[in-house]
């Protein structure tokens, strides 16, 4: 039976107390304990901290650590860690850098001067199945909040620059008195099976050999079974009959939710769309089981701590229940 919530990024442990979000008194109370935590993020890059045993956890400092410098917005409340408040904020950049491009294969490490060397910079997205699943979970919460005032700094009604508000939590429009909140965008992801075999695509900007499970935005007025069906027909021309949701996962690259389907097709033949897909095949379970192993040289599958990965791994095992 498939544990629908072991999926990477699904182990968030901190209370989010929403209630104290519109109280910037209690915010700044909570600001001053002397338990309170921040964990700093560089373009969108948490600080993560390598630990005696190798293991990644997260970089929490003080609050009042030189690394946070003068932010120009913030910090955003986090909630509670057993107890202690957390908080995430942005910091500047103290050199002439800038994250690398290739976040399917770049593993960089950037370091801050005014920390020790095991502390580093590092993308979310490169080293999410390394960290345990709090601290997965915990990152791409701030994450997401990061990336969208990242792209939403002026108000969608009138135009005018707005604020953050609510410790990190909403925009507010200083001018025409609107209030902007947090988005999320649902997205299906389809195990799409035929018998023995499932269907796997790639995106000409994937690296060589990479194949997953297709995957599309939810329409306005679309069910999640209807966004399935419509997605895999453009995508590859396959029909789609019963479809039932097996797992989500909130993917913060910037604001997603990946809803993950289990589908079953009642055709065979692959019609590709070239915009969307530069192939699909069907694969077999036996060469899966190969390609997840690495002894299937040129399928190349999704990437660890993906929800795609964990739908194949667990179809593979014959987990989905």
């Amino acid at each position: 039976m498939i544990d629908a919530e072991a999926v990477t990024f699904a182990g968030a442990t901190l209370d989010r107390a929403a209630h104290l979000r519109s109280d910037p008194i209690a915010c700044e109370e909570l600001l001053c304990r002397n338990d309170a935590r921040c964990l700093p993020y560089w373009h969108l890059q948490p600080l993560t901290a390598l630990e005696e045993n190798e293991r990644l956890s997260l970089g929490w400092l003080n609050v009042d650590h030189p690394v946070f410098g003068t932010p120009s917005e913030g910090p955003i409340f986090l909630g509670f860690e057993e107890g202690a408040p957390r908080f995430a904020s942005s910091i500047p950049d103290w050199a002439d850098l800038a994250p690398e491009e290739n976040v399917f294969a770049s593993r960089k490490r950037t370091g801050h001067p005014a920390l020790p060397e095991r502390y580093a910079f590092t993308d979310l997205r490169s080293v999410m199945a390394d960290l345990g699943p709090e601290d997965a979970g915990n990152a791409t919460l701030a994450r997401g909040l990061f990336a969208w005032h990242a792209t939403h700094g002026f108000c969608a009604q009138c135009g005018a620059q707005s604020n953050m508000d609510a410790a990190g939590w909403r925009r507010s429009c200083p001018a025409c008195k609107a209030q902007h909140f947090p988005r999320t965008d649902p997205v299906v992801i389809m195990l799409v099976v035929k018998g023995n075999n499932v269907l796997l695509g790639r995106s000409p900007a994937w690296p060589d050999g990479m194949y997953s499970l297709l995957a599309g935005f939810v329409e306005p007025g679309e069910t999640i079974e209807a966004a399935v069906r419509r997605e895999t027909f453009e995508e590859t021309g396959i029909r789609v009959g019963n479809v039932k949701y097996l797992s989500s996962q909130p993917w913060p690259f910037p604001s997603s939710l990946m809803i993950g389907c289990y589908a079953d097709a009642i055709s065979t033949e692959i019609c590709l769309d070239p915009h969307e897909l530069e192939n699909a095949i069907w694969l077999s379970r036996e060469d899966a089981l190969r390609a997840l192993s690495g002894g299937l040289p040129e399928i190349r599958p999704a990437r660890r701590g993906s929800i795609a990965r964990f739908l194949i791994e667990h179809w593979v095992a014959d987990r989905l229940g």
